[in-house]
């Protein structure tokens, strides 16, 4: 049993990114990761480890990092991405981008 939880313990500290838990997220910030979730997840996010995504992954580094960029994208939407200007208030957009901006950028895959 002990020799179980010696596993485990060190498999946590030998992959800290997997279990590093975020910053804490300021309100507008948590308003941002749950219209996110609920509105880009479902192309930006994987639904499973080994499933792949509908589209790009997002990070503070999406769209050069670049706020303005970022907000005509989300409002405008790409020729594979619809816009949300519709959807979502100006508030809500600034919001995802603060979220967004707390995303670290993931490291590129590794082929199989």
């Amino acid at each position: 049993m002990m020799r179980r939880v010696g596993l485990v313990a060190l498999f946590v500290l030998l992959t800290p990114g997997v279990f590093a838990q975020p910053a804490a997220l300021n309100d507008q910030q948590q308003l941002g990761q749950l219209l996110f979730t609920q509105s880009c997840g479902v192309c930006h996010l994987k639904p499973q480890i080994n499933a792949n995504l509908f589209g790009p992954p997002l990070s503070k580094d999406s769209a050069g990092g670049r706020d303005e960029v970022m907000r005509q994208v989300i409002m405008n939407g790409t020729p594979r991405m619809p816009g949300f200007k519709y959807h979502f208030e100006p508030a809500q957009i600034d919001a995802v981008i603060a979220y967004l901006k707390t995303v670290p950028t993931s490291p590129p895959a590794t082929p199989r």
